[in-house]
C-alpha cells in the first residue's frame, strides 16, 4: 500500500478570534502604557523570552506574536525580565489564555558558556551587546516564575531550548543527563520544531475554553500524561525499552481475539469496544505484541497513527550509558513527518508523552509568516538619545541580519553535531520567490541605512531552497536521517534553477546595488548544479565564501555525516575556474571542527598537515560542543556510534573515540593552530608520542619548528573580546550555537587587494591599496577583498554561528 503524505488544516483557515477588532500594533505592547494606547484591557497571550524584542522575521517571538495576532489575538512580550521575582511577569497582566514561554532564538546555555564551559562576557542578543541578561536555563526559570504570577494560567514552552530538551538528554554542563525540560519547568504543554502551525491550533481551542490538559492530540507537542487519560484508548504500545528488543514483545498474541478479550487474557480489560464505558482499572494503552501474517509470515505492524513506542525511562538513561544511546537512536528514526510515531518515556509516576512532528509549513503559509506586518527594527524601547539603535543600545543579532533575508527553513544534511534538522527538520519549507522580493523590496523602501546591499539570501543552508524529494510518497516513507550522505540520494531534486532565477530578479531590482550570499553554504550538493557555481561566484561573493568541511579525515567525517574532502576539492576547482573566468580574485575560507566525536590525535596531526600543505591557517577555534539532543552528543556522553545499531555485545557495537579531558581538548585546538608559538611545545611532546618527531624542524615539508622563541601568551583574534592580552587566560569565545574555526589564507599576495576591517573594529593591514610583498599572510580579515555587508561606515558586526553547513 503505497503510503501518502500526512496532511493539516491550512493555518490561515482558522477563524479569527474576536479580539481582532483592535487590529494590528506597530510593536507588540511590552508594558500597560502601550496596551493602553492601542485600547486594551488585557492580553490574551504574554510572550516571555530571553532575547530583547526585535520586530524582525528573524527573531522568533516576534514571528509567534505576529502570527498570534494575524489570527485575532492581542499578544503582548515581556522580554529580557528581571527573573529574581515574579513581579516583572505581572507587567503585563494577566494573560487571558496562556503563557508563551522560549530562551529565546538560542539555547540559553550556549548563549552563556563557551565549549570550554567558561563565562562569556557578551550576549549578542542583548542592547550593547551585555552579558547577564537571562539566566542559565531561561525557558525552565521563566516558567516557573509564570506558574508563580498567575498559577491558574496555562503555561506553553517552545524554541529551541525546549525544543531540544524535550526529552530526557545529556546535559554538557553538568555532565549528567537531566529530565525532559516539561518535567521541571512544570509547564503544561512543550511546542518543539517552528511551532506555527501546532501554536495557532493551541491558542484556538484555549480561546475555546477547551481545558488545556485535554489538548493531547497535536502534533509537534509533548505533555505529561495524566493518569487514567481518555484520549490514551485505542493507542498500540510497542516495546523499546531493551537494547535488544526493539520493538516486539516475544509472546504472540492470537490475532483473533478482540483487543477487549486481549487484555482480558493479559489480567485487565480494556474499554476499546465501541460503546464501552471505561471502568476502574482499565488500561488505557494496549502493549502489543506484532501478530504474524498467515501468508507472508512477517510481522504485521499496527496503524502508525494509532502507535506510541516506549523508550527506556528516565531512570534507566540516568544511569546506563547504552540505552541513552538506543533511546537517541530510536527518537532520531521517528523524525519524518510522514511516518514518525509518538513517543513516551517514563519520568518517575507519569509519562511524558511526545507526539510526531509537526507538518511542514506550505509555500502559501510561509508566504503568510514572513509577509505579516513586522516593524523591521528593535522596540523603540532600546532607542538611544537620538532616537536610533546603532548606539550604546544597538543589538548585535539584529545588526548582523538586519539587511538580510530567510527565504526557507529546514536542512536534510542530518550533520551530527548540528541542531538544525532536529529543531527545523529535515524537509525544506521554502517561500515564494515574490514574496522573497516583496521583503527585499520593504527593507530598501524602509529600514534607515539600508545602502544597496543585501548581506544574506540564505537560510539554514545557503542552497537548499526548494530542494527536496522527487517523490511524496518516497519522501513519506523515508526514515533516512540524511538525504546528502554517504552520497546525495538519487530521489533527490538538486536543480538550483528557482534558486539561479531569484538570484537574478533580486539583484535586478532598483536600488539594490549587490546581493551577497551569507549563509554557509553546502557545497556537495553545489557541485551537482555547475550553473549555480558559476552565478554564485560572478555576482554574490563578497572577497571570500564560507563553506564547511569540518574535517579531512575520514574517521571523524563519518561521525559527522559529512562528505570526503575529495568533494572540497572539485568544489575548490570549479570556483577558482569561475572567479577566474569573472576577473575576480575570490578566496574559500573552509571551517573545521576540533575534538568531535571519533577524532583521534593522528586525525588531527593529518587536519594540521592538510592546512599547512593548502596554506590556511586558523584564525578562530573551538571545539565540538555538544547540545542537547544531537546525534553526536549522544556519541560524546555513550562512546557508541549511534549511527549504527546499538548492542551490549562488544563484537556488534562500534566504539568511539571521545576527546575529553582538558589537556586533549587542547591539543586538539592546538594542532589547528600549528602556527602559534604558544602551541609548539604542546605539539612537540604530541608529535614524539604519536612516532612523528620527523614532523618537527625547520624546513617547509615540517609542520613546526625546532626553536622556541621567547612568547608571552599573547592571542591577537579578529575579533577584540576573543583576544588574550599578554600574560592572561583566554577570555570568551564567540556567540553562536555552531562551533568551527575560521580559516586564514597563506598567498604569495593579492596585487590591488585592499584590507578589510576585521571584525570588531580591529585592523592589522597595511593601508588601504598597498600592494602586499610575497610571502605576506593575507587573512579574511587583514588581507583578502573587503567584503560589502549593507551596514553603514564604522557599524560593527557580530561574529555569530554559521548558519549552515
Amino acid at each position: 500500500m503505497t503510503q501518502l503524505p500526512p496532511t493539516a488544516k491550512p493555518i490561515t483557515s482558522w477563524r479569527p478570534y474576536w479580539a481582532k477588532r483592535f487590529g494590528t500594533a506597530k510593536f507588540l505592547p511590552t508594558s500597560r502604557e502601550e496596551m493602553d494606547a492601542l485600547g486594551w484591557d488585557s492580553c490574551d497571550v504574554i510572550l516571555v523570552t530571553g532575547d530583547a524584542y526585535v520586530d524582525h522575521p528573524s527573531f522568533g517571538m516576534a514571528v509567534i506574536g505576529r502570527v498570534l495576532e494575524a489570527q485575532g489575538f492581542r499578544v503582548g512580550i515581556i522580554a529580557q525580565p528581571d527573573w529574581h521575582s515574579a513581579e516583572p511577569f505581572k507587567a503585563l497582566g494577566k494573560p487571558n489564555l496562556f503563557w508563551g514561554v522560549t530562551a529565546g532564538n538560542m539555547d540559553s546555555m550556549i548563549n552563556r558558556y563557551t565549549a570550554d564551559r567558561k563565562i562569556r562576557s557578551d550576549d549578542a542578543y542583548t542592547p550593547g551587546g551585555q552579558g547577564g541578561a537571562r539566566p542559565d536555563r531561561a525557558c525552565l526559570v521563566y516558567a516557573q516564575r509564570c506558574r508563580e504570577a498567575f498559577p491558574e494560567v496555562p503555561i506553553v514552552i517552545g524554541g529551541i531550548e525546549a525544543s531540544l530538551r524535550r526529552i530526557a538528554h545529556y546535559d554538557y554542563w553538568q555532565d549528567k543527563v537531566r529530565r525532559s525540560i516539561l518535567v521541571d519547568s512544570k509547564a503544561d504543554l512543550l511546542l518543539y520544531g517552528n511551532a506555527e502551525r501546532a501554536l495557532v491550533e493551541v491558542a484556538h481551542r484555549l480561546g475555546r475554553r477547551e481545558p488545556v490538559e485535554r489538548i493531547t492530540d497535536v502534533r509537534g507537542t509533548a505533555f505529561m500524561r495524566r493518569t487514567e487519560d481518555p484520549s490514551a484508548e485505542g493507542w498500540f504500545e510497542l516495546d523499546s525499552t531493551e537494547v535488544d528488543r526493539p520493538g516486539r514483545i516475544d509472546e504472540h498474541i492470537n490475532p483473533y481475539l478482540t483487543t477487549e478479550e486481549q487484555a482480558a487474557a493479559q489480567g485487565s480489560s480494556c474499554a476499546k469496544e465501541e460503546g464501552a464505558q471505561p471502568q476502574d482499572g482499565d488500561v488505557a494503552v494496549a502493549v502489543v505484541a506484532m501478530p504474524v501474517s498467515r501468508k507472508s509470515g512477517r510481522i504485521a505492524m499496527p496503524p502508525r497513527e494509532r502507535t506510541v513506542i516506549r523508550l527506556p525511562s528516565y531512570e534507566q538513561v540516568k544511569s546506563d550509558p547504552v540505552l541513552y544511546a538506543h533511546a537517541n537512536r530510536v527518537l532520531h528514526l521517528e523524525t519524518n513527518p510522514g511516518n514518525a510515531r509518538a513517543l513516551v518515556q517514563r519520568h518517575g509516576e507519569r509519562d511524558l508523552w511526545i507526539n510526531p512532528p509537526p507538518i511542514p509549513l506550505t509555500t502559501a503559509e510561509m508566504d503568510h509568516v514572513f509577509d505579516l506586518p513586522y516593524a523591521r527594527s528593535p522596540h523603540p524601547r532600546y532607542a538611544d538619545e537620538s532616537g536610533r539603535h546603532d548606539g550604546a543600545t544597538k543589538i548585535p543579532a539584529w545588526e548582523m541580519i538586519r539587511f538580510s533575508v530567510n527565504i526557507m527553513r529546514g536542512c536534510f544534511g542530518g550533520c551530527t553535531f548540528c541542531s538544525i534538522t532536529e529543531h527545523e527538520g529535515r524537509i525544506i519549507q521554502s517561500r515564494s520567490e515574490d514574496s522573497v522580493i516583496r521583503e527585499i523590496e520593504e527593507m530598501r523602501d524602509k529600514v534607515t541605512g539600508f545602502t544597496g546591499v543585501v548581506s544574506d539570501l540564505g537560510g539554514p543552508t545557503a542552497n537548499m531552497y526548494r530542494l527536496g524529494c522527487k517523490s511524496p510518497e518516497i519522501e513519506a516513507a523515508c526514515r533516512k536521517p540524511s538525504c546528502v550522505y554517504p552520497d546525495v540520494c538519487q530521489n533527490l531534486r538538486t536543480d538550483h534553477g528557482p534558486l539561479i532565477k531569484m538570484y537574478r530578479r533580486a539583484r535586478a531590482l532598483p536600488g539594490v546595488k549587490k546581493i551577497l550570499i551569507g549563509s554557509g553554504l553546502r557545497y556537495d550538493l553545489a557541485v551537482k548544479s555547475p550553473e549555480y557555481i558559476k552565478e554564485l561566484v560572478t555576482h554574490h561573493v563578497g572577497g571570500y565564501l564560507k563553506i564547511a568541511p569540518e574535517h579531512t579525515e575520514g574517521g571523524p567525517l563519518s561521525k559527522m555525516m559529512k562528505p570526503g574532502i575529495g568533494t572540497y576539492d572539485r568544489f575548490k576547482q570549479l570556483f577558482e575556474q569561475f572567479s577566474a573566468e569573472a576577473g575576480k580574485q575570490q578566496f574559500l575560507i573552509p571551517y573545521f571542527i576540533a575534538a568531535h566525536p571519533g577524532t583521534s590525535d593522528e586525525d588531527m596531526m593529518n587536519l594540521a598537515l592538510w592546512l599547512k600543505r593548502n596554506g590556511f591557517r586558523a584564525d578562530q577555534v573551538q571545539t565540538f560542543y555538544p547540545s542537547p539532543m544531537a546525534t553526536a552528543t549522544a556519541m560524546y556522553h555513550s562512546g557508541l556510534n549511534t549511527l549504527k545499531g546499538i548492542s551490549r555485545d562488544p563484537a556488534k557495537g562500534e566504539k568511539v573515540d571521545i576527546v575529553r579531558g582538558e589537556r586533549r581538548r587542547r591539543l586538539h585546538k592546538a594542532f589547528l593552530r600549528y602556527h602559534d608559538p604558544n602551541n609548539w611545545p604542546l605539539l612537540r611532546e604530541a608529535l614524539k608520542e604519536l612516532g612523528r618527531a620527523d614532523l618537527i624542524g625547520n624546513g617547509k615539508h615540517h609542520l613546526i619548528p625546532t626553536f622556541q622563541p621567547a612568547t608571552d601568551g599573547a592571542y591577537q583574534s579578529a575579533r577584540r573580546k576573543n583576544s588574550t592580552a599578554a600574560g592572561a587566560k583566554a577570555s570568551v569565545a564567540k556567540p553562536g550555537g555552531k562551533v568551527a574555526p575560521a580559516v586564514t589564507k597563506l598567498s604569495g599576495g593579492a596585487p590591488g587587494s585592499k584590507a578589510a576591517p576585521a571584525k570588531g573594529g580591529v585592523s592589522h593591514a597595511k593601508p588601504a591599496g598597498a600592494a602586499p610583498r610575497r610571502g605576506t599572510l593575507l587573512t579574511q580579515h587583514t588581507g583578502l577583498p573587503p567584503r560589502e555587508t549593507g551596514s553603514r561606515p564604522g557599524a560593527s558586526k557580530v561574529a555569530g554561528g554559521r548558519k549552515g553547513r
